[in-house]
């Protein structure tokens, strides 16, 4: 049985694609199959799809077709309508939700967007959908800018109208609200509808998912962009008109503003351009030059000389229209603004009584471990006991997003190293919002701990011939200094290798940290979030050619990493032939790790030498090994060697799709992840958040 939800507004601009996107993600926690379906949208411009729709689709993978998603644009409704064809847009749309019904757990049905000048008649013809669909109802309300009165008595007169017309409302959602206002209004709507729906929340107002990046300010404005194509993506805070002394208009400056000023003011866009450099002076977004007036040869060679120079946009309106223009310019998120979705997702989630909503979508069902559950557990489980995590690359910008991400969410405890002004300077230049307060910061080179970090290693590797001046070289090195600090409990974790090689990742880590006892060799794990589940690979990244008891090792061990993150391990030691069928050295090898990780750990499924697709098709598995407890349903696979296993990792994920968290090390005493060179804000995010899970679970010891 497939469930379904309809959100609908109260009017124009209440949110509510914020507040899709947080029920996709909570309802991708319990089913890969769930559907997006808008009945009726704004006719896009040609060339270009619903920005819903193509959000929702695009960041969360959704399988369906786009022209899958919707049933009738509003311009072809409206001309139905006026021919009296109402049953002929219904029948369409009920053709159109049953489709995707056949293929999906849960669908989410959004309304449409009273854009328009008849916000009466588009209310009452979404009643009339959601009834004919015989979805429940979420009503979302605007409560920014308001009265409290005002905003729940809209709230009444819509609950009210849809319930006299047959709809069941589910639930009230109130978005932007002022924080100070937020405690009465979450009392007022408790005291009006505790007693008659479901789920009642009231979100915060966030004004960084209300303001435009400059690209769409320049879009918009049809404006040419002459310099800073870089920086089009930062968040505009707001707008300054620059119409006096250069002197005096810096006064006015408030971080990521936008300037609009004459194109003949050349003493603005260089005291803008200054101001922007100037440690004293806010980050600015942009300036925009008015009146299509161009600046001079030697102002342009001026600043093209200049590094990461301020988007300079030219249009030819003249000020006060352009200002005017550019305060009405419409923002929408998209799926690549990782930075807004998060936001809006984690609002979500902080705000909305997930225990409630999971009573509300109960009947899903569930399918396993979805990619959705796994990540979503994973921060859970992270926050439930906080962590210390020390990054030592902390002048990478991925690396202080992702800080900025964790630390603003209270998942781990997080320290980087590095020059304090550096980072300071980096965070304001690339306008990354992290909050250095919520973060230590620490440079190895003036640290009073130092000293005791490097008698420390002094006396781990003396036996190698180390000095205690050697031993001081080496900690000032990020990598040494980070895993120094996990060995003597100073931080729970360290998670390196965005900018640096793996050896030098791990090299550390062996020689300081060392292997568990029962442990010869450390190797890795990835996870791969696929459409259907989550399973584990190893080894893809450490060991290039296992002999056969390292390979029990990495089954063994990847066996437990799996356990630990809540995946059923049922080990499949993979070759190129099944069973006793094959013969030759490399499925001798594998024959040979199988009996070995057996004989060690009887309590453990594993079966090998198998191929792959007998490992996961359980026809397959039915012919080639019949009766076997993992084929067709296994979730840890290893690899014979790292070149099998690296490039099938790769394969995977590039043709499915398929999100691979790792490499994950396993085997140190205490935690150390990798990176890759090539990773994304968000594999530093999983990572970190893994590390952490990984030092609730381990051991604890250390010198200090």
């Amino acid at each position: 049985m497939c469930i379904s939800l309809y959100i609908s507004t109260i009017e124009a601009g209440s949110g509510k694609s914020a507040i899709a996107l947080g029920l996709i993600e909570y309802a991708l926690r319990k089913t890969t199959r769930v559907g997006f379906f808008r009945p009726v949208i704004h006719e896009p411009p040609p060339g270009k799809q619903d920005e819903d729709i193509d959000l929702i689709l695009r960041h969360f993978w959704l399988p369906q077709p786009y022209d899958a998603s919707y049933a009738w644009t509003d311009r072809e409704v409206d001309h139905l309508l006026g021919q009296d064809r109402q049953d002929e847009v219904l029948d369409r749309i009920i053709r159109c939700y049953k489709f995707l019904e056949q293929h999906c757990d849960f669908i989410l049905c959004e309304g449409t967007d009273f854009l328009g000048d008849t916000n009466v008649l588009e209310f009452d013809f979404n009643c009339v959908i959601a009834k004919n669909l015989g979805c429940p109802v979420l009503m979302v309300g605007n409560a920014h800018g308001r009265a409290v009165g005002d905003t729940l008595h809209a709230a009444r007169i819509a609950v009210d109208a849809y319930a006299e017309r047959g709809c069941r409302v589910a639930g009230m959602l109130l978005n932007k609200a002022e924080s100070d206002a937020i405690p009465t209004l979450t009392a007022a709507l408790q005291a009006d509808f505790g007693a008659s729906l479901d789920l009642l929340a009231v979100l915060p107002f966030d004004q960084k998912l209300k303001s435009p990046r400059v690209r769409e300010v320049a879009e918009q404005l049809g404006a040419e962009v002459l310099f800073g194509h870089s920086r089009l993506d930062t968040l505009i805070s707001g707008y300054l008109i620059a119409a006096m002394q250069v002197q005096n208009a810096i006064t006015w400056l408030q971080p990521d503003q936008l300037i609009i000023t004459a194109g003949d003011r050349a003493d603005i866009v260089i005291g803008m351009m200054q101001a922007d450099k100037s440690a004293n002076y806010p980050r600015l977004a942009g300036i925009v030059l008015s009146g299509g007036v161009r600046p001079d040869p030697a102002l342009v060679r001026l600043i093209e000389g200049s590094r990461d120079p301020l988007p300079v946009l030219l249009v030819k309106s003249d000020t006060f229209t352009t200002a005017s223009r550019a305060a009405e310019v419409h923002t929408a998120m998209v799926a690549g603004d990782a930075e807004k979705i998060h936001r809006a997702i984690g609002n979500f989630d902080a705000h909305v009584d997930l225990a409630k909503l999971e009573h509300l979508l109960s009947n899903i069902r569930g399918v396993g471990m979805t990619p959705k559950m796994f990540t979503y557990n994973l921060v859970v489980q992270a926050k439930s006991d906080r962590r210390h995590i020390v990054l030592p690359e902390g002048t990478d910008t991925r690396i202080l997003r992702a800080a900025a991400d964790l630390s603003s969410r209270g998942i781990v405890e997080i320290t980087l190293l590095g020059i304090a002004k550096n980072i300071e300077q980096m965070v304001r230049a690339q306008s990354i919002p992290l909050d250095l307060s919520l973060v230590r910061v620490v440079n190895p080179a003036d640290s009073p701990q130092l000293e005791r970090y490097a008698e420390a290693f002094h006396r781990l590797r003396k036996h190698k011939g180390a000095t205690l001046e050697t031993a001081r070289e080496y900690l000032l090195d990020v990598s040494y200094f980070g895993t120094m600090m996990v060995y003597l409990g100073d931080a729970d974790g360290m998670v390196s290798g965005a900018a640096h090689t793996t050896q030098h990742t791990i090299r550390p880590a062996l020689q300081i940290i060392k292997t568990q006892p029962e442990v010869s060799i450390v190797s890795s794990v990835f996870f791969m979030c696929l459409d259907d589940g989550v399973v584990v690979y190893g080894d893809c990244a450490v060991n290039p050619a296992p002999d056969p008891e390292q390979l029990a090792e990495i089954a063994i061990s990847s066996a437990e990493t799996a356990r630990t993150f809540g995946i059923e391990p049922r080990i499949a030691l993979l070759s190129y032939s099944s069973g006793e069928s094959g013969q030759g050295e490399d499925v001798e090898k594998v024959r040979k790790a199988t009996r070995i990780a057996r004989e060690r750990r009887p309590d453990l499924k594993l079966e090998g030498p198998i191929q792959y697709d007998a490992a996961v098709d359980p026809g397959v598995a039915a012919q080639k090994m019949p009766g076997s407890e993992v084929a067709g349903r296994a979730t840890v696979f290893v690899f014979p060697d790292l070149n099998t296993g690296n490039n099938t990792y790769k394969a995977v994920q590039r043709e499915t799709g398929a999100i691979a968290i790792g490499p994950i090390l396993q085997g140190l005493n205490k935690p150390v992840n990798d990176l890759s060179r090539g990773c994304t804000v968000e594999d530093i995010f999983n990572t970190v958040v893994i590390t952490a899970i990984q030092a609730q679970k381990g051991r604890r010891g250390g010198d200090g």
